[in-house]
Parts: structure tokens; C-alpha cells; sequence
């Protein structure tokens, strides 16, 4: 009697062992070579969680630092705006869309007073305020023609009457820049004298209408509020 307790154990033992070589015979043994199986559940659950999610970018404000940007590259195509049937309103909504504090009322007057400002600093070869309003392929330009008229010992004098319109034309992106162009119609008086003071061109008492076609531009990314002048032309 006192031996069946011990035959019971050695039968209980070898079917452990038979049922543990069936388990590992049907799923394998791990090696170190051998990849964990994909936890489809966890996979999921990232999945669902980062469909609502949005991953915070650092506040350039923030840092006071200007990003470095390539000119070429046009991310603003993550928020374009569908084409409209005016060119310009198309133009406009994609600058709001990059920058969204761009507002037309705004810019219209902030124009008006940067024609003034300029008209006026080229008249008076004052070039430290050109410098400011102007990006360097426009400086360089009217930087050349104050040297000559200084040079040929002449002085401008312009007195702007008044602006009569100040019309947006066009508007558009380059990469993070954007580009607005503004037609002027301004009564302006021009007289050009010589060294003597006498009136070489244009006539003190007579009061002209000028149209001016002036671009300016404004990276949308930048820190600087302002816009610059990059072209100035005359209607065709």
C-alpha cells in the first residue's frame, strides 16, 4: 500500500511531461533570434489615440529667433484655399491663410503712407529711410540715382497733393512670401533744379496726376511685421 503513493506520482509526472512536449512541439520554442509577435491590440490603441491627436510645435515668438527658411520651398499648400474665379481674391485668401493677421484694409493704408515715406526720402536723397522701406535690389537703384543727381549738383523737390487710389491689383504666395501689388494714382508737384536754383524740369506751379505700380513683399514667417518695396514700375 505505502508504494502507491509513489506510482501515482511517477504516472502524474510523465503525463506533465508528455503534455509539455505537445505544447512546445505545436508552438515552438523561443530563441534569441526570434521576434516578439506583434501586439495587434497595442498597435491599435496607438493608432486610434494618434488619429486625434496634434503634436505641438515650439512657439517662434517664443524663442525671439528668426527660423532660417528656404525660399523655395511652399509648405502653404497644407492650408490652400480653393481656387476662386478672381485671381486676386485667390491671391488674397492664400496670404490670410499664411498669415493669418494680413488684413486688406490695413495693408491699403500702411501702402499709402510707405508711397508717401519713399516719394519723400528720394526727393531729399534721405537713403537711411530708403534703406528701411526698400529691399536691396530697389535700393541700389534709387541709391543710383540720387549719387547722379547729386553728383550733377541737382536737387528734386516732390510735394505729394494727395493719393486719389491706392488699389490692390494682384496678390499672390512665393514660398513664405508674400507678394502684393498696389496701383497709386497721386496729384504730385515735381520740380528738378540746377546748382543755380533754377527749374531745369517740371514746373512749381503745376500740379500732375502720376500713376505708379509699386510690389511689395513680406516673409509670412518672419518676426518683422513690416513690408518691403521690391519693384516699382509704370503702367505700359
Amino acid at each position: 500500500m505505502e508504494g502507491f503513493p509513489f506510482l501515482d506520482i511517477i504516472f502524474f509526472a510523465m503525463i506533465a511531461a508528455f503534455l509539455v512536449f505537445r505544447l512546445r512541439s505545436v508552438l515552438g520554442r523561443r530563441t534569441g533570434h526570434q521576434s516578439r509577435p506583434p501586439d495587434n491590440m497595442a498597435q491599435r490603441r496607438q493608432e486610434s489615440e494618434g488619429e486625434g491627436n496634434v503634436i505641438e510645435l515650439p512657439d517662434r515668438s517664443a524663442a525671439g529667433v528668426e527660423p532660417e527658411l528656404d525660399p523655395e520651398l511652399d509648405d502653404d499648400a497644407d492650408f490652400e484655399p480653393a481656387p476662386a474665379a478672381d485671381p486676386l481674391a485667390h491671391g488674397l485668401a492664400r496670404i490670410e491663410a499664411a498669415d493669418p493677421g494680413f488684413d486688406r484694409a490695413e495693408f491699403e493704408a500702411g501702402a499709402r503712407a510707405a508711397f508717401e515715406a519713399v516719394v519723400h526720402a528720394f526727393a531729399t536723397a534721405d537713403t537711411g529711410a530708403l534703406r528701411a522701406l526698400l529691399n536691396d535690389e530697389v535700393f541700389e537703384n534709387f541709391e543710383r540715382a540720387i549719387r547722379e543727381r547729386l553728383a550733377a549738383a541737382e536737387t528734386l523737390e516732390t510735394t505729394v497733393v494727395g493719393i486719389e487710389t491706392a488699389d490692390i491689383v494682384e496678390a499672390s504666395m512665393s514660398g513664405h512670401n508674400a507678394v502684393v501689388t498696389v496701383t497709386f494714382v497721386s496729384e504730385q508737384v515735381n520740380v528738378t533744379r540746377d546748382a543755380e536754383g533754377e527749374a531745369i524740369d517740371g514746373d512749381p506751379a503745376q500740379v500732375t496726376d502720376v500713376t505708379d505700380i509699386w510690389t511689395f513683399s513680406r516673409n509670412t514667417r518672419s518676426l518683422d511685421p513690416n513690408w518691403k518695396l521690391i519693384e516699382t514700375r509704370s503702367p505700359n
